[in-house]
């Protein structure tokens, strides 16, 4: 296959233009900086520089690749992670303006599959009560979809939806930070935390990601998870156990509530997310079944 990466430079850019190269396929990745190309060539990509807010230069980098299939993983996220709404306000652009455009590109150059990276708790899926409409994040995330699948539906390219829980790993910025807070007994944990969160290792979502390439029907929608929600007091504590650091600090719900509200509201969300339909369509299986196998693996690579 002939694969153009939209946002191959990102977080799950970099290990997913690195397992594509690794699985044959010949690969383009688009990255807004120039900094990037050099070690996407080292990858055995080879690189578009444009911004995906601009639609010409988006089509024409497009059409020179002439790409069969698209993976859109199209993201401007903090490297630490995200704290606050408004960290999501560049995201969000992408995930709307940046979507039409790369759409666009995609159908003028007559690429047969877009395949999507979506983020679960955002998603379709998730519950109203946790992420209303009038989100702008959700509304983002939204959006994305809707484009992709309405295009599919009107017959304009073969769209796929993955619906990714949070990333994590040692290639993620977001684990190492949390890493490095948890050491310094940073980063407390909530009494009572009920919160279940969707999660997946960064290179189980590059194999699904690989999977969905030529084995998901076109208008597929899949959760891309684990298989078992965590709560973030059970994420913090097992960093402490595996990197050797001291308890966490243990505080009322009331605090993160007060002191950073967006981060409280999402990490107390209760998706216990299902991936048993990529499991019997895809084929796939995560390679980490758990966020305990998964750290544990990973932190002992790193000792």
């Amino acid at each position: 296959m002939k694969v153009f990466v939209a946002g191959g430079s990102g977080t799950i850019g970099i290990p997913l233009v690195r397992g594509l190269v690794a699985a044959g396929h010949q690969v383009t990745a688009l990255t807004r900086s120039m900094s990037k190309r050099d070690e996407l060539q080292g990858l055995g990509a080879s690189v578009a520089v444009a911004d995906a807010l601009n639609r010409d230069l988006l089509i024409a980098a497009v059409e020179a690749a002439h790409p069969t299939h698209i993976i859109h993983q199209l993201t401007a996220l903090p490297k630490g992670g995200t704290r606050r709404a408004s960290d999501l306000d560049a995201t969000n652009r992408l995930r709307i303006d940046g979507t039409r455009n790369l759409l666009d590109a995609a159908i003028h150059a007559g690429v047969r599959r877009f395949v999507v990276g979506s983020f679960a708790m955002l998603s379709a899926r998730a519950p109203v009560a946790t992420a209303p409409d009038d989100d702008d994040a959700t509304a983002a995330v939204r959006s994305m979809e809707h484009q992709v699948l309405e295009a599919t539906e009107r017959g304009a390219i073969e769209g796929v939806i993955l619906r990714y829980g949070m990333f994590y790993g040692l290639e993620t910025p977001s684990t190492a930070t949390m890493i490095e807070m948890v050491r310094k007994r940073w980063l407390p944990v909530v009494r009572g935390d009920a919160g279940r969160l969707p999660v997946i290792h960064i290179q189980d979502a590059v194999s699904a990601t690989i999977r969905a390439l030529d084995l998901a029907p076109a208008g597929g929608a899949y959760d891309i998870v684990d298989d078992r929600a965590v709560s973030l007091t059970e994420i913090v504590e097992a960093i402490a156990e595996y990197t050797g650091s001291a308890a966490p600090l243990r505080v009322p719900a009331w605090l993160p509530r007060l002191i950073a509200p967006y981060m409280a509201r999402i990490t107390s969300m209760r998706m216990p997310l299902s991936n048993a339909k990529a499991k019997a369509e895809l084929g796939w299986r995560p390679k980490y079944s758990t966020m305990r196998d998964g750290l544990a693996q990973m932190l002992r690579q790193a000792a």
